[in-house]
């Protein structure tokens, strides 16, 4: 054994230096792309030392760019709501109408007055009831019509979206590796083989200049040339371009089709649910006008819908006491909503068929456009990303000197 690596250790380290130089280029590619997403939060002492995923890091600004991007090339929140029909909304909700009517006013009624009410004739409660179910899918309809005229002065479509991914970065990230994940398969792969060909140019530099700083500067060449080469071929050429007979246009861009239908799938079933859309309206910076704008037709609804009863009620309880119990009545109205509201999730979901839209809008979309959405991961610490490999390609290259060379 000592015979051999006397005669061919030399050899055996020049041809070392393309392999590692290949194994280089992978390694620094692929914790390039982890330092890329992971750690989820700050892992060190803050600020001085440590580090946290360019995009974890950025998830605030991220998800401005990306609701930005949803919503000037893919989707109109008008033009959502507007397929909504109130009528067919308000017969989704009917099954909740006759229980709602009645928990309302005996809750009201029990509580600001039991005695008054314990003295209304069934027959008129019993009316009373009837006549506040009966109205409410009119109500609904109006507060629908309403609401699909003015849904963005009450949903705040940035601020439901950047709440979602800052409160979940694992998300985020994970949103951008599944829609990307041949594209950082190719990065990964990539780094080996064009580092292998770097390998072979810094043997031959190597084999004339024997310098000690050699090896690091080619391990930093290296780093940084892999991942720029890697990103360069994902994202151009734009559009596609013929050399010699061969066509060619980058990586992601060629995947338009299967990365929409994939984007379309999780931006459907993580952000943009019917639920979620609601839960955004009612619990957001907008809740006021929403609620203003249900009280509004809810308020007139309530003198209407007693009818009848409504003199017996004052008669018995004084005005002033009336108003003080509609009061009340809105109050709970505005409470039960979100409850109530649930059997329209599905037929909301199913009519704004939000998959098919953003599949279909994404696949039609220029190679320009389509870049952006994906791009904007690396294009905003594109040269933090390509100079960590170049770092790590160093730190290898002084390995390499050390351990293969002895210095």
């Amino acid at each position: 054994m000592s015979e051999f690596l006397e005669t061919y250790g030399t050899l055996l380290q020049f041809i070392s230096i393309p392999i590692i130089s290949g194994i280089v280029g992978w390694g620094t590619n692929v914790l390039a792309l982890k330092m890329t997403f992971y750690p989820l939060e700050f892992w060190g002492i803050k600020p001085y030392i440590g580090w946290q995923g360019i995009i974890p890091s950025k998830a605030k600004k991220m998800a401005k760019i990306s609701v930005d991007l949803w919503t000037t090339k893919l989707i109109d929140v008008k033009e959502l709501f507007a397929q909504l029909d109130p009528e067919q909304v308000a017969d989704e909700m009917r099954p909740q109408f006759d229980r709602i009517s009645q928990e309302i006013m005996d809750s009201v009624m029990g509580e600001q007055s039991p005695d008054v009410w314990n003295k209304i004739p069934e027959s008129v409660k019993r009316m009373t009831y009837a006549r506040i179910s009966r109205d409410m899918p009119d109500v609904v309809s109006e507060i629908m019509v309403d609401l699909k005229e003015n849904i963005e002065d009450v949903f705040n479509i940035e601020e439901m979206v950047v709440n979602r991914l800052t409160a979940d970065k694992q998300l985020m990230v994970e949103m951008f590796l599944n829609c990307g994940k041949e594209e950082f398969k190719f990065i990964e792969r990539s780094g080996f083989y064009f580092g292998f060909l770097f390998g072979v140019v810094q043997m031959a530099v190597w084999y004339y200049f024997p310098i000690w700083w050699i090896l690091p500067l080619a391990g930093l060449i290296v780093g940084y040339a892999t991942n720029w080469l890697a990103l360069k071929l994902i994202f151009e050429p734009i559009e596609e371009k013929s050399v010699l007979g061969m066509k060619f246009q980058g990586l992601f861009i060629k995947r338009q089709n299967e990365v929409s239908e994939e984007y379309a799938k999780m931006l459907t079933a993580e952000i943009f649910t019917f639920d979620r859309i609601f839960a955004a309206i009612i619990n957001g910076s907008t809740k006021e006008r929403f609620v203003n704008l249900v009280l509004k037709h809810a308020d007139r609804a309530i003198d209407e819908g007693v009818g009848v009863s409504k003199s017996v009620v004052s008669l018995m309880t004084g005005k002033r006491n009336y108003e003080k119990m509609k009061n009340v009545v809105l109050d709970k109205v505005v409470r039960e909503l979100p409850q109530s509201v649930k059997p329209v999730f599905n037929y909301a979901d199913e009519v704004m068929d939000l998959e098919n839209v953003f599949t279909t809008k994404m696949q039609a979309l220029t190679p320009l456009d389509f870049v952006g959405f994906l791009r904007p991961v690396f294009q905003e610490d594109e040269l933090k990303l390509i100079m960590i490999g170049a770092v790590l390609g160093m730190a290898a290259g002084f390995a390499q000197l050390y351990l293969v060379f002895g210095g």
